[in-house]
């Protein structure tokens, strides 16, 4: 049986995911521990999807330098990037399963629907590249970020499909993307963030 296979069999979130009991490691930040332009990031963040600050933003931004510098990169991935959206967001749905991250799964699954992911290929996404229904291109997409989560490499063979499919522009940003979703994921895990109440529409 599969990485991909084994991964499918429980519901919800992937192996990693650790249920945490009190409140988060460390608190989202006020206005003055984020400082005025993080807190104005923030404000304007929870205002583009009709919600309150992402948390993501309020804790992450008391590192007030870091937090700057990191959100030039993870917009450069997403969505600045070249992969189409749904490729990005399909991605990375199975980084935030394979590493049982709750906050990346409940942002990216609605962010992946608003990219034109269905109801359906999202919760497919947990079942993973073996499951019935995906493009070729799809199932080669989520069988790296398994490669990459398992193994910390894509292996020879898969990276010749992926090949086929991509470009080595596009090859390059399939490899930072998930290595980015994976560190982001693991510090969230350990900082234990909780997901935002869903915004009223």
């Amino acid at each position: 049986m599969g990485s991909g296979a084994r991964r499918g069999l429980g519901l919800g979130y992937g192996p990693g995911l650790v249920e945490a009991s009190g409140g988060p490691r460390i608190a989202p930040g006020d206005r003055q521990q984020l400082g005025l332009l993080n807190a104005g990031i923030a404000r304007i963040a929870g205002l583009a999807t009709r919600g309150q600050p992402p948390n993501i933003f309020t804790t992450l931004g008391r590192h007030r330098g870091l937090f700057r510098r990191w959100l030039w990169f993870a917009g450069a991935l997403m969505p600045g990037g070249k992969l189409p959206r749904e490729d990005t967001e399909l991605v990375i749905l199975r980084v935030a399963h394979n590493t049982g991250s709750e906050y990346e799964w409940s942002q990216h699954e609605r962010i992946g629907a608003r990219a034109g992911l269905s109801e359906v290929e999202i919760s497919r996404v947990r079942i993973g590249p073996d499951a019935p229904g995906w493009s070729e291109r799809q199932e080669l997409l989520l069988r790296a970020a398994d490669e990459m989560h398992d193994g910390r490499r894509i292996g020879k063979e898969l990276w010749a499909r992926l090949a086929t499919h991509f470009d080595e522009v596009r090859l390059i940003e399939i490899c930072m993307l998930i290595g980015h979703y994976e560190m982001l994921a693991m510090t969230l895990n350990t900082l234990e963030v909780r997901p935002e109440k869903p915004a009223r529409l």
